[in-house]
């Protein structure tokens, strides 16, 4: 164990990992060394941040913090603390059961670690210690969700929509430009109704407009819209305006309305499916991503074929899914019976997978030949691995660019065309064509 040595673990989605970010930041500033790894489980201070979406995010923090608790016994770790969705959600029980945590911070009182700790420190606005590479960044523009979908227990822990100014996301962006960001993903539970809260209507056009009209913005990518309530301002915007990345992240959960009625989401499908034709009619080229889920209670298996044929129909070209998850004191949890077999609902989770990666490597293989513009993330043993303006970190292929002898070395978090010569699965094989932009 190191004097002065914090070491922040992150579980979860991409906003726990903004505010990881954030608590790092102030640590640095307070004097003390700070570590981001999961896999190192020592240090003068742990903090993990939980997520506490769905039973199998709650056990893998629960793990987490039982591994964590083993380490302080060791003598490995001298103060303990747990903060996030989950101690948000249950820090009563949590509190009982695990008296080895030094103290729990909840979704929004985290901040007060570093007083408590005897420290004054007081974090800049947006200040945060980036653990991504350098070149991109996940921007968070609003925190918690006023839609409350039966089945999600989001607004249960985050409460409702609270949009950030944009006058602050703005000084955020020009201050990560500053330091060498070039790529942001705009995320949000429900970034279509960003500035609602404020005004009474999306604020999400001007937003896009304000941001996009910043030097050093290479590409900006929108997370999280909701099917309801579109704000089609923002489609002239995202065809007209070169940084805005041609994706869209919508999540719509199923494509049967009985479902759709049960899941309390607002939309029909053939709702759904004019609002995608009229995205795709109005930015040409789009690439879609979403999320379904399978085996909410009263999922008949004529339902799931319904969610099939529409994504079939459709044709995503990046989707995710996950099974349902029956969360204490939601609506499905207080008004439904979770009557579909675990066996039941993972064998149409595989099924609705194995139609995508046919759609997903189909896509793939209709850019061949095409040249798109590659962001390099990282330099592997003999290959670079990049993304195009289609693939959001993390979640989406990613470009594999072979080094040939005497090619010209390419820099980490440098965008240049190039020409996509193959595929190997979803992901694409890309060579140079010339260098750009650095």
């Amino acid at each position: 164990m190191r004097q002065g040595e914090v070491n922040v673990i992150t579980l979860g989605c991409a906003k726990n990992l903004i505010d990881s970010e954030q608590l790092m930041k102030m640590f640095a500033s307070a004097g003390y060394q700070v570590r981001h790894d999961p896999r190192r489980v020592t240090g003068e201070i742990v903090v993990v941040n939980t997520c506490g979406f769905i039973a199998a995010a709650q056990e893998e923090s629960i793990n987490m913090i039982l591994s964590l608790v083993q380490a302080k016994n060791k003598g490995q770790i001298r103060k303990l603390f747990v903060m996030g969705c989950l101690s948000e959600r249950f820090r009563g029980d949590l509190e009982k059961e695990l008296p080895e945590v030094d103290a729990f911070y909840g979704k929004f009182d985290w901040k007060k670690i570093l007083s408590e700790l005897g420290h004054g420190h007081k974090a800049m606005l947006g200040d945060r210690l980036l653990t991504t590479p350098r070149h991109y960044a996940y921007v968070k523009i609003s925190e918690g969700c006023n839609q409350h979908c039966s089945y999600c227990a989001i607004p249960l822990i985050t409460g409702a929509m609270k949009s950030r100014s944009i006058q602050e996301i703005v000084h955020e962006v020009k201050e990560l430009v500053s330091k060498g960001c070039r790529e942001f993903q705009l995320i949000a539970q429900d970034l279509t109704s960003y500035g609602r809260d404020i005004k009474g209507h999306s604020l999400l056009p001007e937003l896009l407009l304000r941001l996009s009209d910043l030097q050093g913005v290479q590409w900006i990518r929108l997370h999280y819209a909701y099917p309801t309530l579109f704000p089609l301002e923002i489609l002239p915007i995202i065809r007209e305006r070169d940084n805005l990345c041609k994706y869209l992240d919508i999540a719509l959960q199923h494509g049967s309305d009985h479902i759709l009625r049960l899941m309390r989401r607002g939309i029909t499908q053939q709702a759904t499916k004019a609002l995608i034709q009229q995205i795709r009619d109005e930015v040409p080229g789009i690439v879609l991503r979403t999320t379904f889920m399978v085996g909410h209670p009263g999922e008949t298996e004529q339902d799931f074929e319904e969610l099939l044929h529409f994504a079939e129909e459709v044709r995503f070209e990046r989707m995710g899914a996950f099974v349902y998850s029956h969360e204490k004191d939601t609506y499905s949890y207080q008004h439904y019976q979770d009557d579909i077999p675990m066996k039941v609902k993972l064998s149409r989770y595989e099924r609705l997978m194995d139609l995508q990666l046919a759609i997903g490597e189909s896509f793939s293989k209709s850019l061949v030949g095409k040249e798109l513009e590659v962001v390099i993330d990282r330099h592997e043993k003999g290959y670079y691995v990049g993304r195009t303006q289609y693939d959001s970190p993390e979640v989406d292929p990613e470009v594999i660019v072979y080094e040939k002898e005497g090619s010209k070395r390419l820099q980490v978090g440098s965008f240049y065309p190039m020409e996509i010569m193959g595929t190997e699965s979803f992901d694409l094989v890309a060579q140079p064509i010339i260098s750009t932009k650095h």
